[in-house]
């Protein structure tokens, strides 16, 4: 399998896919292990999960360059990657003893309660590409330290990122036969989804995520998907800061490339302000450096891969045949790379696949709303439901609208943000269980209830 660099099409390296052969010895290798990992006790396996955080601090600048190279985002953005991953796994490290804990529920007499929080097994993470450390430790981390084995199957377009990832685990104190990579695309997918695992953890495509799911059914195991979104913000009229707002909503929007799950991929404005939002919201975009992502200063590099080029170039083509006006960018970058111009569109409407399909790119539609009645309608307006996000001066106003939206994460003020000490979840499209959290840590586990009769 040949690791392309996005920015220059040049191959990277040449990496040997897994087989079935030797995804099955794998599993069986993980099956063996289990057991004695599992019985390591829980604060030894936390600490070796804040060693690994540790080492990928000691090797950030290699671990950065290497994603870079191989998914295109911009190297600082890259450096921001690893370090939030490493927040992350400070919480869950931090907190994992308080939610893994036997538990006593109840006590009457003779009589006490007890639920005891004990591993899946072995379990398959299937994860994505656009940032491979951050919905990685989602998983792997809570999974390894709830005692859990696990296969990692990296996408194709971060591979090297995870095998950095199994090498440093292993450095950190996971044994081999505990933390395995799968390397491959599709084909590795489709033998994972046919070996006995005791849980599937995917990051993807909701069209993906959804053959995983039916696929595995029959199995009766756990089985999370935490698919992709089309998240909405509204501009609400009450806002003191137009460009600064204009400028942190752009970013929400962008960053990445706009290859985010919670990126912002609609943006509802007040009519009141809308002509204002729109100009300084154009004016931060044409601000943006693009080239090189290894160059300093850039901030849009080349999308990641090659075929989504052909995604973004017909949302804008059929957004500009339907009436929309591009107020920057609209097109492919002509050089080496897989480069397409920031682009902000308006005069956008819901029949416009730009407001309906998420883009996973660097474009955005605007488009102006009467109140906050007509906002809310259209931010309901999807099948996804990942997050929403309402900047107002008002709490209040702000969370009734938010009440109001179906979707897993709401946000005031901000957008485009995870937190490991509330859930990750989306509704309808957008997927189901939760990482992160609480909910993330035991989510790893099977809850065993105790009934237990002093003599």
């Amino acid at each position: 399998m040949k690791i392309i660099n996005p920015a220059t099409e040049e191959v990277i390296r040449e990496v040997q896919e897994d087989t079935k052969q030797t995804l099955t010895a794998k599993f069986s290798l993980l099956k063996q292990a289990q057991p004695d990992w599992n019985s390591i006790p829980l604060p030894k396996r936390i600490e070796v999960l804040k060693k690994f955080s540790a080492l990928l601090e000691r090797d950030i600048e290699q671990l950065a360059n290497t994603l870079t190279s191989e998914v295109g985002k911009p190297l600082q953005q890259s450096r921001n990657e690893i370090n939030g991953a490493r927040t992350r796994i400070k919480w869950l490290t931090e907190n994992a003893a308080r939610f893994l804990s036997d538990e006593k529920m109840a006590e009457d007499g003779s009589m006490s309660e007890w639920i005891s929080y004990e591993p899946l097994g072995v379990v398959c993470n299937i994860s994505a590409w656009n940032y491979p450390y951050l919905v990685g430790v989602n998983v792997f981390v809570p999974a390894l330290i709830a005692g859990n084995a696990v296969l990692y199957k990296p996408s194709e377009y971060a591979t090297l990122t995870g095998l950095s990832i199994e090498n440093l685990l292993r450095e950190a104190g996971v044994p081999s036969n505990v933390f395995q990579v799968g390397i491959g695309g599709k084909d590795t997918g489709e033998v994972l989804l046919g070996l006995p695992f005791n849980g599937y953890f995917f990051t993807g495509s909701y069209k993906t995520g959804k053959y995983i799911y039916e696929k595995v059914s029959a199995k009766m195991v756990p089985c999370q998907c935490e698919l992709g979104g089309k998240d909405p913000v509204y501009i609400a009229d009450d806002i003191s800061d137009i460009k600064s707002v204009a400028a942190g909503t752009a970013d929400g929007a962008f960053y990445n490339n706009g290859q985010s799950c919670c990126a912002v991929e609609r943006i509802y404005v007040h009519e009141k302000i809308y002509d204002q939002y729109v100009d300084e919201f154009a004016k931060e975009v044409k601000s943006w450096k693009v080239g090189e992502p290894k160059e300093d200063g850039v901030y849009i590099g080349p999308l990641t891969r090659k075929d989504q080029l052909a995604v973004v170039d017909r949302q804008v083509g059929e957004a500009v045949q339907g009436g929309a006006k591009v107020l920057t960018g609209g097109k492919r970058i002509e050089r080496k790379g897989y480069y397409f111009e920031p682009t902000v569109l308006v005069n956008v409407n819901h029949k416009m696949s730009v407001m309906r399909e998420e883009s996973f790119g660097p474009i955005i539609g605007i488009m102006k709303v009467k109140n906050d009645q007509e906002a809310i309608a259209l931010m309901n307006d999807t099948e996804y439901g990942l997050t929403s996000s309402v900047y107002s001066s008002s709490e209040e106003r702000a969370k009734k609208i938010l009440s109001n939206i179906d979707s897993g994460t709401g946000y005031w003020n901000c957008c485009d943000r995870v937190s490991a000490a509330v859930p990750w979840s989306g509704r309808k499209n957008s997927g189901i269980g939760a990482t992160l959290s609480h909910a993330g840590i035991r989510a790893f586990t099977k809850p065993k209830a105790y009934h237990l009769r002093k003599p």
